[in-house]
């Protein structure tokens, strides 16, 4: 082709690119995620699929960025669910509101094959039913959200969901071929006519996280010492195209183009409590909007510990957070949400981590919240109303006070910046866990890697297309930003990253 590959889409209006499908850690919300599904009304990932009351046996229209593609679920029975689990992917409960659509969506949503309901409360995914079915009637307890049968006691409604994996593959970038190739890529095949849809289907099949396209040979694995991620490459070394893919890179064979499935890695979806420690309450500190639900995943998934928070937010227990309920002060999770400022919830913790993001980024995410959810965005009406110069006048001095405050009165303060997450995450993450006093596992860390999103992620669509902050609200901001960096100074911390200040 006459064009580069940065370039590609420009050069083929109306085509997708394929490669660039894929979901950047830049996260216009700064409140994510998790592993665990989210309800039918909060819709994480790429793109918000259109939804339908009717859930069985029907074709679904579902639509992510520009990919559009049917689903079809098929109810294929009650299946046992006692000595051995019928289902073994990501799984939720839902007490009051769980339907089979909720359930199948969440599964649709991590690309997995196959959806199930128990007890009329609790969903699980997988890709591969590993229990024998029963008879139906054994099957017969309603859903805690509708009048549908959801499973019953150690059994479970299970129902086929057919689309293609790749709709859902996150693309991680050009990589560097590992020295042995034989020891970090465990399953590794030819296949005719190459594409990442094919390469993926096939790891996505082997129950593996990643998809690895050199050439014509598809290679599929997990993070490891040997293949780490961490050593992102120019695209343009892996530019060779697919012969079976339109305008998708195939790499060659000695720059792996790397796509993540939507199988979890294991290694770190083990989690627990801690014994209760009331005497070490380690609080994670954040102006809203700066990341902190993110954060808590991160932490969660890199130290096998639960978070816990100061809000017990029943929508973030129901996506996962089992923490989230529990007494903050009884210190039996790895550390706490809070947005407090005011000195008296300050001191109530023994430690903290500090987590700062770029109030430019950070008022925006927010006001997006208040205004469309976890996962919408305000109206061009509300950036442009009066509200939106009122909130980011009052709420960038806020968020100076916010940092000033647990500089202040905060004991055994740790700095983390939310921009560094995105660029450097494993040591961050190692810092973050020498911080809480606990080992670090290099196998969690590079767990991680492979499944940094997840829920209550904001798609691109609906981003703004423009800057909202007029010269005096920047002057305004940038001043803010100047009095927190001379505070973290004052205090030997780093300042604050250098574009943090408009120009």
């Amino acid at each position: 082709m006459a064009c580069k590959l940065q370039n590609i889409q420009g050069c083929v209006p109306g085509k997708h690119v394929q490669l660039f499908s894929f979901i950047l850690l830049v996260l216009t919300t700064g409140t994510i995620i998790f592993l665990h599904s989210s309800a039918a009304e909060v819709s994480p990932g790429g793109g918000v699929p259109r939804r339908r009351n009717n859930t069985s046996n029907r074709n679904i229209e579902v639509k992510e960025k520009s990919h559009k593609f049917i689903l079809k679920t098929k109810d294929i029975g009650c299946f046992l669910d006692e000595k051995q689990n019928a289902l073994t992917g990501y799984s939720f409960v839902d007490d009051n509101n769980m339907t089979v659509f909720r359930c199948q969506d969440n599964c649709i949503e991590r690309g997995y094959k196959y959806a199930g309901l128990e007890a009329g409360n609790k969903c699980f995914c997988g890709n591969q039913v590993f229990t024998h079915n029963t008879k139906d009637t054994e099957c017969k307890i309603f859903c805690t959200g509708e009048t549908k049968l959801c499973g019953g006691v150690n059994r479970l409604s299970v129902f086929q969901l057919i689309l293609s994996p790749y709709e859902r593959s996150i693309f991680k970038g050009c990589f560097r071929r590992p020295d042995n190739i034989t020891l970090a890529f465990p399953i590794s095949a030819v296949i005719q006519n190459m594409s990442v849809d094919k390469c993926v289907v096939m790891c996505t099949e082997k129950e593996k996280s990643l998809a690895v396209l050199a050439g014509d040979r598809c290679h599929c694995g997990f993070p490891t010492q040997l293949f780490s991620l961490q050593e992102l490459q120019n695209e343009d070394k892996c530019l060779p195209l697919c012969p079976g893919g339109e305008f998708e890179s195939c790499g060659n064979d000695k720059y792996f183009v790397v796509y993540r499935t939507q199988v979890q890695d294991k290694r770190c979806l083990e989690r627990g409590f801690l014994p209760p420690q009331p005497k070490n309450l380690v609080a994670l500190a954040s102006f809203p909007g700066s990341g902190n639900t993110w954060a808590r995943y991160l932490i969660e998934l890199s130290t096998g510990f639960y978070t816990g928070s100061v809000y017990s937010d029943k929508v973030l227990y129901s996506h996962g957070f089992e923490g989230e309920t529990e007494d903050w002060r009884n210190g039996t999770t790895v550390c706490i949400k809070t947005h407090n400022l005011k000195m008296e919830g300050i001191i109530d913790f023994d430690s903290s981590i500090l987590l700062i993001r770029n109030p430019y980024k950070t008022l925006m995410a927010e006001f997006n919240r208040q205004h469309g959810g976890h996962t919408g965005f305000a109206s061009e009406d509300d950036w442009k109303g009066e509200g939106w110069t009122v909130y980011a006048r009052n709420n960038a001095a806020s968020w100076r006070s916010h940092a000033l405050n647990w500089l202040k009165y905060g004991k055994k303060v740790m700095v983390i910046y939310y921009e560094d997450l995105q660029k450097n995450l494993v040591p961050q993450l190692r810092k973050i866990v020498k911080f809480l006093g606990l080992k670090v596992s290099e196998d969690r860390l590079l767990c991680v890697t492979s499944q940094t999103e997840g829920d209550f992620k904001r798609s691109k669509k609906g981003k703004l297309e423009y800057n909202p902050y007029t010269p005096e609200m920047q002057a305004h901001v940038n001043e803010q930003i100047r009095r927190v960096d001379t505070a973290l100074k004052e205090k030997q911390q780093p300042g604050v990253p250098e574009d943090y200040i408009a120009k």
